[in-house]
């Protein structure tokens, strides 16, 4: 049985595509699996059950990138061709089954609007396969003790980033005395070069709270946010890493549609602007290349008492 999987090349997208193809391999768990994706999510998925190869798609000039793929694939007769993508690979591919993006729905979240191109309702959640390595450094860098809030200030455009300082504002409420996790250690995540944008939060945390995951490979920090008590962060990738590792997870909206792409999970949580994503987004200032954030119109205490509800609901959790 030989599974191909054409994933996302962002984070986010790449893990909400996981559900269905975690499906495709509880289906067939003999398979034997080729996973193509583009290089910021593929540590998340080198540890796959069944992988044989992990393709790493680099994009070039005229849609070249496709050609290469086709090159590496077309010697296998494939059993599943999944081509989220909706490239035309697969239709010169020798392939039992297809399953391929042929169009958007915005109105139906991500997942939801997979797992209905494989007939799947209700959608399987999306899921990860985290090494032993990973599972062990994430243990050394965030040891057991008190709980941990787990925290992701940046974003990968600054519209979507909440100031930095009501993060920190928001962290010292909730870890005060009379806070929802007294005197919990906070762990900060970004990528490598996010670090500035998370400096402020750093700086704000003392130091025998902080726990800095800033810069961490993407599978260790996904070993890690499994350890959080809580996470609270902006509509990014780590967002949705953290939902599906099962943590309580709040995301935090303004330009960005949350029906369609807010976390995944029975403990996942929304709180956004008053402002909506097309009201935002079709204001007579918008400007796409701006890095200026609006999520200023969501204040620190609708972010706490969001968290607050969402933490309380999972500790009283059966």
């Amino acid at each position: 049985m030989n599974i191909l999987f054409v994933t996302a090349t962002r984070i986010g997208d790449a893990v909400l595509s996981t559900g269905l193809l975690s499906h495709l391999l509880d289906s067939h768990p003999d398979a034997r699996v080729t996973v193509a994706c583009g290089a910021p999510a593929a540590p998340l998925l080198e540890g796959v059950p069944g992988l044989d190869r992990l393709i790493v798609i680099e994009k070039r000039r005229l849609h070249l990138h496709w050609l290469s793929l086709w090159r590496v694939c077309a010697g296998t007769r494939w059993d599943v061709a999944v081509d989220l993508r909706g490239s035309a690979l697969t239709r010169f591919l020798r392939a039992k089954r297809r399953i391929v993006m042929a169009y958007r729905d915005n109105e139906l979240h991500r997942v939801v609007e997979l797992g209905r191109m494989a007939g799947l309702e209700p959608p399987p959640a999306p899921a990860l396969w985290l090494s032993d390595a990973a599972r062990e450094r994430a243990a050394a860098l965030v040891p057991e003790g008190a709980p941990v809030l787990g925290v992701g200030p940046t974003a990968n455009w600054g519209g979507k980033q909440w100031p930095a300082d009501r993060f920190a504002e928001l962290v010292g409420r909730a870890t005060a005395a009379n806070g929802l996790l007294p005197d919990a250690r906070v762990a900060v995540f970004g990528a490598p070069s996010e670090r500035d944008m998370a400096a402020p939060v750093l700086e704000a945390i003392p130091d025998h709270r902080r726990i800095d995951l800033v810069g961490e490979p993407l599978d260790v920090a996904a070993a890690c946010l499994a350890r959080m008590a809580v996470f609270v962060g902006n509509d990014s990738g780590l967002m949705h890493v953290a939902a599906a590792a099962g943590v309580a997870t709040l995301g935090l909206f303004g330009p960005s549609p949350d029906a369609r792409y807010g976390p995944w999970g029975p403990h996942c949580r929304v709180v956004r602007t008053p402002e909506s994503y097309r009201d935002l987004v079709t204001a007579p200032d918008f400007d796409h290349r701006s890095q200026r954030s609006l999520m200023t119109g969501l204040t620190v205490e609708i972010a706490y008492a969001a968290l607050a509800d969402l933490y309380a609901n999972v500790k009283n959790a059966p």
